[in-house]
């Protein structure tokens, strides 16, 4: 039995895993990955393994064909984010895939208020400028107590956001069509983007799907808070670049925190980069060890019951 795993930062601890699959037998390939496999290469490498634990690499139906036609048998989505995978194909294939859901929501969370908390005091423009600049920079951020949050995408991740701005004494208006009260907590519910013009944050925690592609557009950029703070911890093409970008440059947004672009990595020659008061992350809100472990055991437990692997 062979399983391929693609997901970066399980990749980072694989040596931690390795005593686990060969405790029942598997070989384990762990190849090199920057942030994904591109189609062709998955294509050529897939049909020679049993099992598959995906990144954020396209599982379309090609590559699912391909590996089907060879001897993959069950695919396991590590992580939350399900956009890139093609479940209908894998269906219609008969192999077995699921991901690991609700399991990245303090983590994801964390970062999402330090980069609140980053753009409110600018403090990673004052590093940059200490460590690069040899200057003393000394921005007047704003206070957090008593300024809005919209919190758009109230599941597991969005919940924890909201937690942690609650105890900065935020006010946090949330977005999602599947709103659940935060028991104990007063949270306002609208649907987008009423109300978008009160928030001097908006936080997107939502999924990509086609509700939620670009739904920070052009529209709602007309209708934001002038100096809004703009954070994406959840999907890059849920923010569209073309209006990002059109905000910062004519200030209507005051900084943006993406830890996730429309297209990954980030290009050398991207607009984006010439903000300095923005905070870049490379789609590792996840990346803790705690976190990596856990979903990665869950993972493998996972693909080895579709596998028959005891």
């Amino acid at each position: 039995m062979r399983v391929l795993v693609t997901c970066p930062p399980m990749l980072g601890m694989i040596d931690e895993f390795r005593p686990v699959f060969a405790a029942r037998n598997v070989e384990l390939e762990a190849p090199k990955v920057v942030q994904t496999l591109s189609e062709d290469e998955l294509i050529a490498l897939l049909p020679g393994f049993d099992g598959w634990i995906i990144g954020d690499d396209p599982a379309s139906a090609r590559v699912l064909e391909a590996g089907a036609a060879g001897k993959l048998k069950a695919i396991v989505k590590w992580g939350v984010g399900v956009d890139n995978v093609d479940f209908e194909a894998a269906k219609r294939l008969n192999l077995p895939a699921v991901n690991t859901p609700g399991v990245f929501g303090r983590e994801v969370a964390d970062l999402a208020v330090n980069y609140v908390n980053g753009l409110a005091r600018e403090s990673y423009y004052i590093d940059r400028e200490i460590r690069l600049n040899q200057t003393w920079p000394k921005p007047r951020g704003i206070s957090l107590a008593g300024r809005t949050a919209g919190v758009i995408g109230f599941g597991d991740i969005g919940r924890n956001t909201a937690l942690r701005l609650l105890a900065a004494e935020m006010r946090i208006i949330a977005y999602d069509p599947a709103f659940r009260p935060l028991d104990g907590h007063e949270v306002e519910n609208k649907p987008w983007p009423e109300g978008v013009e009160e928030a001097d944050f908006l936080v997107f925690t939502a999924p990509l799907n086609a509700h939620t592609r670009h739904m920070f557009n052009e529209d709602v950029l007309a209708r934001v808070k002038p100096g809004v703070r703009l954070i994406n911890v959840g999907r890059g093409p849920v923010v569209k670049e073309t209006a990002l970008l059109a905000g910062l440059a004519s200030g209507q947004i005051h900084s943006a925190a993406l830890d996730v672009f429309e297209i990954e990595p980030l290009a050398p020659d991207s607009k984006l980069r010439s903000y300095e008061r923005c905070i870049f992350g490379s789609h590792n809100a996840s990346n803790t060890e705690d976190a990596v472990r856990r979903v990665s055991l869950q993972a493998i437990e996972h693909l080895f019951g579709f596998l028959g692997v005891k």
